[in-house]
């Protein structure tokens, strides 16, 4: 389905100056293995977006120290397509000739429509998103026997499609990569007012990316995803961070002999994991895999800075709020 969106989109976006639209890149449970079969399915989904011709992305850290998270803003910048020996000649450069561009192509720049100031607006960046799916879905063969609705986001574009008794969602989120790393900046909010221009850090990619190297390597019939599983639909109905729990299997699949995720240990491994995440409880720390982490598989790429880092306390809330501990420990 979004392999078609993508390729009707840019289609559509030929010979404009918005974003140009990668090949998303699915993530989350239901692309890692383990989505609990509960309710309808949300099918989450990365769309990376690049540069149109004539701009360049500059990803830059977000000053703001108070909001949680890393997060960045990506400033647009118009390029110069100018020869070198005749720089301001090229009556096509967007940098020194814009309104030239404008009037040849009757394109507005990118900073003229998703733009907030120099930067890419989140929210700008949906509304555009989705009024393109909206315009395009009949182009679509899925029109045919499937109907979409849109649902309200502010952030993202969130998909409902229904067909006969079943449907399913798609929750699509838009990333600017870092780099040629596997870390993206992305539209997901970080807190209840993550700002227009603010693009989070996702780890999210390296993520299934790490799922993926450990399937080739843990035993056929392993009991990870299995023991994921069962926890998302136990832990689900206690309001408890299942990404708490994913993290703790994580860091076990890391450090565990491979050997000791054969099914017929799924009832030690499941042990292990509670006992592991009543001690991180306890303890109110538990450290981030991604962030900071030196026994990442090499295949997993990060920036520099990303690997220096210290790792971030994912229960860095509960250390400072008793209640909110005691509730957890009760919870668990």
């Amino acid at each position: 389905l979004m392999d078609n969106f993508t390729t009707v989109l840019r289609r559509a976006l030929h010979g404009t100056f918005y974003p140009v639209l990668q090949r998303a890149i699915g993530f989350g449970s239901a692309f890692e293995g383990w989505t609990a079969c509960e309710g309808e399915v949300v099918y989450r989904v990365l769309v990376p977006l690049k540069p149109p011709q004539g701009h360049t992305f500059h990803v830059e850290r977000d000053t703001d120290e108070q909001r949680p998270g890393r997060n960045f803003r990506v400033r647009v910048q118009l390029e110069c397509s100018c020869p070198r020996e005749q720089q301001g000649a090229n009556m096509l450069c967007f940098l020194h000739h814009p309104e030239e561009v404008r009037r040849r192509t009757r394109q507005p720049n990118l900073l003229d429509t998703l733009c907030t100031g120099s930067y890419l607006d989140v929210q700008k960046t949906a509304r555009w998103f989705c009024k393109l799916v909206r315009a395009r879905w009949r182009h679509l063969p899925q029109s045919r026997s499937w109907r979409l609705v849109l649902l309200p986001s502010r952030r993202s574009c969130k998909l409902r499609l229904t067909k006969d008794e079943g449907s399913f969602q798609v929750k699509v989120l838009f990333g600017v990569r870092r780099g040629i790393s596997d870390l993206f900046v992305s539209s997901r909010p970080q807190g209840a007012h993550t700002p227009n221009t603010v693009w989070p850090e996702t780890y999210a990619v390296a993520e299934i990316t790490f799922f993926r190297h450990m399937a080739r390597r843990v035993p056929q019939d392993s009991s990870h995803l299995k023991c994921l599983q069962l926890l998302a639909g136990v832990l689900a109905r206690k309001d408890f961070s299942i990404y708490c729990v994913k993290t703790i299997v994580m860091r076990l699949l890391n450090t565990v002999a491979l050997t000791q995720w054969h099914r017929r240990y799924f009832v030690l491994q499941l042990s292990d994991i509670l006992e592991k995440l009543r001690l991180c409880l306890e303890e109110k720390h538990l450290e981030h895999f991604i962030v900071g982490n030196p026994r990442l598989p090499k295949e997993i790429s990060l920036p520099p800075d990303v690997r220096m880092a210290e790792p971030p306390n994912l229960f860095h809330g509960l250390a400072q709020d008793p209640a909110a501990h005691s509730q957890a420990m009760e919870a668990y």
